[in-house]
């Protein structure tokens, strides 16, 4: 017998098999070259723009549009990848409505900003679809870098460090390069495998050797690392998900989003992701919207995200609440999650209503319960794992200027590091910065022992 969406329980292919294909296409098609002109043309080309202030990653965002408006697409990726060598990347996952495009004087005036990232993929895209790596790398210095964790802020700093000349070993725990890129951000944002796509091709750059199934604290120890390497950099991520602390959390359908979401991006074939009928998804991030969304594109009849505050402190973007509701996500503000109810299969959650004062949240004694036989945990994560023998800080490794630890020779950053926002964007820029003065620091010692 098929399965459908009110099909009990937790089952796959809910939907018909062409429907997956339609539910899990691009959620942004790229633009096409007339497309891009016509966007390009808004751009006013400030003096000062404010869109560069607001970009992480400080890319020159006028002149790469003034090379898309003058037909040098592979000119303003170039533009891009100098700041941003995940700009094909961060065109797709990047908050633009809060970053740059919310700082477009188009938007202060019109209420409409210049489709910079729309833009930004473009150039990205053309550029890559080539084939073309757009830098060199420099004499080799004879330095090798360990760089351990290969997600936004791991790539960056390699291939960074790759280009100074540098040797580097990339490491990671996973089977897989890319990190969030590759196991955390939904599928229809990153379609026809593009994470992978973009590590391959920023490999290109050599001098970057790969080396998966490599986890800190199990095969790779800080010290070996200091005592074989003339540098180490550190972008471990945050691989622990925060407990929920409710009775009934143990049950076996409450699952963390991220695992769900990692599946759903490595599983072959969508139609055999299992999803509940009644999705409730605990949190208020990027990660929550992403998990509640996509069990509503595998399927699942109602999917309702709950989380602790107000809707305005909900960490995911506007456009992000407004796309999870365009999709038929509920979203339930101002309620804490008290216990898990069910036996062998769950059966609800019963949640406080809170409010927020002086003291912090609060419950007001009010209480209800929603139906549901499968619940992901999305309320933060935190570090797991890092080396015992650099300062933690606010559950964080403490970096100080552009990602050095207080251990001598260790560089961290990203989101294991403290300072950051949790954006793959910033992470990049962290890995990037941390790489140039690792360079320079380098570079340096070898001078002083020159002379």
């Amino acid at each position: 017998m098929t399965n459908s969406p009110r099909t009990p329980g937790i089952a796959p292919a809910r939907l018909p098999r062409e429907a997956y294909a339609r539910n899990f296409a691009d959620v942004e098609p790229p633009l096409d070259a007339h497309e891009a002109m016509v966007a390009a043309d808004r751009c006013y080309f400030c003096h000062d723009a404010p869109c560069i202030t607001a970009c992480p990653t400080a890319i020159d965002i006028p002149l790469f549009i003034r090379q898309i408006q003058t037909g040098q697409p592979e000119g303003a990726a170039k533009t891009i990848f100098d700041q941003n060598i995940l700009g094909g990347m961060c065109a797709r996952v990047c908050p633009t409505e809060v970053l740059c495009e919310e700082a477009c004087v188009r938007e202060a005036a019109e209420g409409k900003p210049v489709e910079i990232g729309r833009l930004q993929r473009y150039a990205t895209d053309t550029l890559m679809q080539r084939g073309v790596h757009p830098f060199e790398r420099a004499a080799p210095t004879g330095k090798r870098i360990a760089v351990v964790g290969a997600g936004p802020a791991g790539l960056a700093c390699a291939h960074r460090l790759a280009m100074k000349g540098h040797d580097v070993v990339l490491m990671d725990a996973r089977e897989k390069a890319g990190g969030l890129n590759e196991y955390g951000i939904a599928a229809y944002k990153t379609v026809d495998n593009f994470a992978e796509a973009e590590v391959n091709w920023l490999l290109q750059i050599g001098g970057i050797e790969l080396r998966t199934g490599q986890r800190l604290g199990r095969e790779l120890s800080l010290a070996a690392l200091e005592a074989e390497y003339d540098a180490v950099f550190l972008g471990l991520g945050l691989a622990g998900v925060n407990a929920l602390r409710s009775e009934g959390e143990e049950h076996h359908h409450v699952q963390d989003a991220v695992d769900f979401i990692a599946g759903l991006r490595q599983a072959g074939d969508l139609s055999t992701v299992a999803v509940g009928r009644d999705v409730v998804v605990i949190g208020g991030g990027m990660t929550a919207v992403d998990a509640a969304v996509q069990s509503k594109l595998l399927g699942a009849e109602n999917v309702t995200i709950v989380y602790r505050r107000g809707q305005d402190r909900m960490s995911a973007s506007t456009h992000e609440q407004d796309h999870a509701a365009s999709k038929g996500v509920r979203i339930v503000t101002g309620a804490a999650p008290l216990r898990i109810i069910g036996g062998d299969h769950l059966e609800a959650v019963e949640f406080a209503y809170t409010e927020e004062g002086p003291d912090g949240l609060t419950p007001t004694g009010e209480t209800f319960r929603l139906k549901a036989d499968q619940v992901f945990k999305a309320i933060g994560q935190h570090l797991a794992g890092a080396p015992e023998d650099v300062h933690i800080e606010a559950g964080k490794i403490a970096v100080t200027g552009p990602g050095r630890t207080t251990r001598l020779g260790v560089w961290a950053g990203g989101d294991c590091a403290t300072g950051g926002d949790d954006l793959t964007v910033t992470a990049v820029a962290e890995g990037r910065d941390a790489a140039e003065d690792i360079h320079a620091t380098l570079v340096g010692a070898a001078q002083l022992a020159a002379e």
